[in-house]
């Protein structure tokens, strides 16, 4: 099932304490001019499958043959312990932030991995989803007082998919 901001969710999935936090717009149009400009860091590529080259923005899979812009970004900024670089993708042409926040998305279910942080930005605590119920998991880590924010990264690549936050 697709909400109107095109975000994929399981029908019976039931409304939890935290919001989903999709990547700004701000930072989705820096990557698309950094594209156009021709940044050697940011490359466009074409989806050769429907399983990878997930927007950041949208939190939509690509379908094979469409473009998205492959860049570094930086979830943790640097100057921290967990800080780290890596690469994620958003649409090659602007696309409309996911606005359905209320929900964990059905499609990033399998193969990620969930961790809490605190508000000096170190990780406190981290669990694999592999298409078990995440929400339990969030919501376990957001019953942490010292939890100030939580963040799903792929557990295959290590990429930054969303940030999560309590409501």
């Amino acid at each position: 099932m697709r909400d109107q901001g095109g975000c994929v969710y399981a029908a019976l999935m039931k409304t939890s304490k935290f919001r989903i936090v999709p990547l700004p717009t701000e930072i989705a149009d820096a990557a698309l001019r950094a594209a156009a400009s021709g940044a050697p860091d940011h490359a466009v590529v074409t989806a050769d499958s429907s399983t990878g080259y997930p927007c950041r923005h949208c939190l939509l899979w690509a379908q094979p043959g469409e473009r998205r812009i492959l860049f570094p970004f930086a979830a943790i900024p640097s100057g921290r312990p967990y800080a780290e670089s890596g690469p994620i993708f958003v649409h090659a042409k602007r696309c409309k932030r996911c606005v359905a926040t209320h929900e964990f998305p059905a499609d990033f279910r399998k193969g990620r991995v969930i961790r809490a942080y605190n508000s000096d930005r170190n990780m406190i605590d981290a669990e694999v989803v592999n298409g078990n119920e995440p929400e339990p998991i969030i919501e376990k880590f957001l019953e942490n007082p010292e939890t100030a924010f939580v963040h799903v990264r792929s557990v295959s690549r290590g990429c930054y998919t969303m940030q999560i936050e309590r409501i």
